[in-house]
């Protein structure tokens, strides 16, 4: 990066930070640190919900997405605008009632203790992890911008953010969030712009579309029975799993996941938590249905361009010092001669006169993307085979590549400190919430000890620097996960929320259940039934999306949760 780049980064994230301090004067106790004493109005709680959900990750990670495997991954939000109306009606009322801290107590007050225990674990357990995987996404750019090694880069960056979540709480979050989504949201526009400026002359933005489109990239709806056999299970994303398992999965991350339950809390009224869920509901869809166009406008881009033959140049140059190195050398003047001819036959197409000549150019164009797609798997599996110490896959860091290669002065800087904010405003606001419940599920309910509000925001402080540490230790072991960082944080969550949203789904729905253990061992049989089914979908030995965990989790918990209480019940009546 250039000095300009270095200054408009360095002076962004500053001003961020001095902004969120700002912002950030609250009481010293729970109420201030954990909800800003529930005083912000409907449009900071739509942005902190907003910018808790998109990290680094979804602007590193999701335009690699659409590159490699086209947009249907948007279909996964799908079912998030019906999530959000079912959220309002019944969630939002009961919490906002009962002046919870978190979601969990509820279940408490519903059930057992024990239950809430269980339920706050699992939540903890998944968000911890999510939210190391979320701390490693800044340091991949500091690691390929700096050259440095990506464990120091991850302790550089976590402990920036322990220091940046520690500093404020609740309020700044949200304040700072609202700043972030702004710079954000102008930074992916001028991406695109610029993506579509560099094409060739003549060649314009609905050019630049068909072509992604001629070559599977615009594949917005699929229905999951594309190879005439039948519904596919095992395919990720398509119209039904995305309708279902992604309305079971929003329910479940919006309704009882505290990061998110914690940003609506934070609201002056029921009316504002409202409010700020449902304009949620309408703008995300959009939002990142945005976000993987960029991704699809760039891969059109590197069919006038040539492409790297793999985008993450640091595991190309340790493959070059193996065994492989004189047939990366001969893959790699392959790549370098089929881009070539995609390039003379992408600008054929683009200006083709006659729909029979587009067609043509189309199908051959096809055919070489084809060739490359298949050299760039066959360096994979190189990787692979010679165990090459890192990340075989280089979908997080095809826009990260395009973006310093290719994008003038300033702008690099610009849109680098984009995915910086978007990381910092998520990760701070998933920390936060790891530490509320710790506090309040944990800490309040096990602790004989009695102690001020200011003891409790000390303490609050104390939990909030525990979990950044952790954190910071789980992105130490997140650099060989092989898939999109976006696939594998919806995966993990996958595995969790559907037992955590049937706990709640049988605490709001199922009033004649009232025996906490028969929900509390209904959880347990539940999680495990998850892990049974999830593995062997893992190892490709059945064929299940992890969109479809969801709704069996879900209703695995209200299932067995009935038939223990009847099991249980009938005990009691035994003489």
């Amino acid at each position: 990066m250039s000095q300009l780049d270095w200054i408009i980064l360095a002076a962004t994230l500053i001003g961020i930070i001095a902004y969120g301090l700002y912002k950030s004067r609250t009481t010293h106790n729970l109420d201030g640190y954990i909800l800003a004493n529930r005083s912000l109005p409907w449009g900071l709680v739509l942005l902190s919900i907003m910018g808790t959900q998109a990290s680094a990750i979804t602007f590193l990670s999701a335009p690699g997405q659409a590159y490699t495997d086209g947009m249907r991954f948007v279909q996964y939000y799908f079912g998030l605008p019906i999530a959000m109306v079912v959220i309002c009606i019944f969630f939002v009322p009961i919490f906002s009632r009962l002046k919870v801290y978190t979601a969990y107590e509820f279940l408490e007050n519903r059930f057992d203790g024990k239950t809430r225990t269980l339920t706050s674990f699992l939540f903890l357990l998944q968000r911890g992890v999510s939210t190391g995987i979320s701390v490693f996404a800044p340091s991949i750019i500091l690691s390929s911008l700096l050259g440095w090694n990506i464990y120091w880069t991850n302790l550089f960056m976590g402990g920036l953010l322990i220091i940046y979540t520690l500093s404020g709480g609740a309020k700044a979050v949200a304040y700072t969030q609202q700043l972030q989504l702004i710079i954000i949201f102008a930074g992916m526009f001028l991406a695109a712009y610029m993506v579509v400026h560099m094409l060739p002359k003549g060649v314009g933005f609905i050019d630049s579309l068909q072509v992604s489109g001629k070559l599977g990239r615009l594949n917005v709806i699929t229905t999951g029975f594309e190879k005439g056999n039948g519904f596919d299970w095992g395919d990720k994303y398509n119209i039904w799993s995305g309708v279902i398992g992604g309305f079971f999965l929003a329910l479940s991350y919006f309704g009882t996941d505290q990061s998110q339950v914690g940003r609506y809390l934070t609201a002056k009224s029921l009316t504002e938590s409202r409010m700020g869920l449902l304009m949620n509901g309408l703008v995300k869809v959009q939002m990142q249905f945005a976000i993987l166009l960029v991704g699809a406008l760039v891969f059109t881009f590197y069919q006038f361009n040539n492409a790297p033959l793999f985008f993450n140049q640091a595991q190309l140059n340790k493959l070059e010092n193996t065994s492989h190195k004189d047939s990366l050398s001969i893959a790699q003047k392959t790549y370098d001669d089929l881009s070539e001819q995609k390039k003379s036959t992408v600008a054929l197409f683009a200006h083709a006169e006659t729909k029979e000549e587009k067609n043509n150019k189309a199908a051959e164009l096809s055919q070489l993307q084809q060739q490359s797609d298949s050299i760039r798997k066959k360096v994979k599996t190189w990787m692979q085979t010679e165990k090459i110490d890192g990340d075989t896959s280089d979908t997080n860091y095809i826009f990260l590549r395009f973006v310093v290669d290719n994008l003038p002065t300033g702008m690099v800087g610009l849109l680098i400190a984009i995915i910086f904010l978007a990381s910092w405003g998520s990760i701070a606001a998933a920390i936060n919430s790891l530490a509320s419940s710790t506090m309040v599920d944990f800490h309040r309910r096990f602790s004989k000890k009695e102690v001020t509000g200011e003891e409790e925001y000390r303490m609050s402080k104390r939990y909030t620097l525990l979990w950044g540490i952790f954190c910071v230790i789980v992105a130490m072991y997140s650099y060989n996960l092989g898939n999109s960082l976006i696939e594998t944080v919806n995966e993990l969550g996958s595995i969790f929320y559907g037992p955590i949203l049937g706990v709640f789904l049988v605490a709001l729905f199922l009033k004649k259940i009232t025996n906490g253990s028969a929900v509390f061992y209904a959880t347990v049989l539940t999680q495990l039934l998850i892990f049974a089914i999830y593995i062997p979908a893992k190892m490709k030995l059945i064929g299940l999306g992890f969109l479809w965990l969801n709704p069996i989790g879900a209703f695995g918990v209200v299932i067995f949760a009935l038939l223990l209480q009847s099991i249980m019940a009938k005990r009691k009546t035994l003489p």
